[in-house]
């Protein structure tokens, strides 16, 4: 049994690349898992197992002719900006790592029973310029981008990469029998936005209130639009409810 420290991890970095890890998340994660080492007082084997195997879960497993990967389950979800990123923590604790966003806004999220890790995940505005620096921002700490919709970017890891063996997985939860998670506040945005349309649509096709058309219109456009601009303010300030 290997109890060298460097040898131990220059066999787990090789084990990455193998499974397609980037450089600069083998970097960070082996960065992360020599100061746990350390701060434990044991031996890598003794603390993560043997190095291949703990690559593969830190990696995740691809699915070979010998192991087919018919046992991972899939999850389509969504929910809005004030509640995103609480929900990500919490399921990312169940295992669900976010593969990418579909045209509709839904997270694409997959585990595999038997090599599920814990993920964590967090949420920037990449309008502009800031897209470029949040990148080189993130990706040394080992943080991987897995979706974009409109100005937002998701980035995801791994949690053993800063946990080390507690970003494990022993048990998995059930696949949530929801898709749609919606806050309070995003509640009470649709309803203010529904009222804006059907007034608008009352006016436009059957005469009522006995305003011009596109008084009416521009009123509700105006509303629309304000809403935008309030959703885009609480995101860049990291407003949760």
């Amino acid at each position: 049994m290997n109890t060298e420290p460097d040898t131990y991890f220059d066999e787990l970095a090789t084990a990455l690349r193998a499974t397609g890890v980037p450089a600069e998340q083998i970097t960070a994660t082996v960065s992360e898992l020599r100061g746990h080492l350390a701060d434990a007082g044991s031996s890598p084997e003794e603390e993560f197992g043997p190095a291949a195997r703990f690559a593969a879960r830190l990696g995740g497993t691809a699915p070979t002719a010998a192991e087919p990967d018919g046992g991972a389950e899939t999850w389509l979800w969504t929910a809005d900006i004030y509640n995103d990123r609480r929900l990500l923590a919490h399921y990312g604790d169940q295992g669900w790592e976010v593969e990418g966003l579909d045209g509709l806004g839904r997270f694409r999220c997959r585990r595999v029973p038997g090599a599920a890790l814990r993920w964590e995940y967090r949420r920037e505005l990449i309008s502009g310029k800031r897209r470029a620096e949040a990148l080189d921002r993130l990706t040394p700490e080992g943080w991987e981008m897995c979706g974009e919709w409109t100005v937002y970017a998701y980035f995801k890891r791994p949690k053993a990469a800063s946990e080390g063996p507690a970003g494990a997985l022993d048990t998995l939860p059930a696949r949530p029998g929801r898709w749609l998670f919606l806050s309070r506040k995003g509640k009470a945005l649709l309803a203010v936005w529904a009222v804006l349309v059907a007034a608008m649509v009352t006016v436009v096709f059957f005469g009522a209130l006995d305003l011009p058309p596109l008084t009416v219109v521009f009123a509700a456009l105006f509303g629309l639009a304000g809403g935008l601009i309030g959703l885009k303010r609480d995101a860049a300030k990291g407003c949760q409810g």
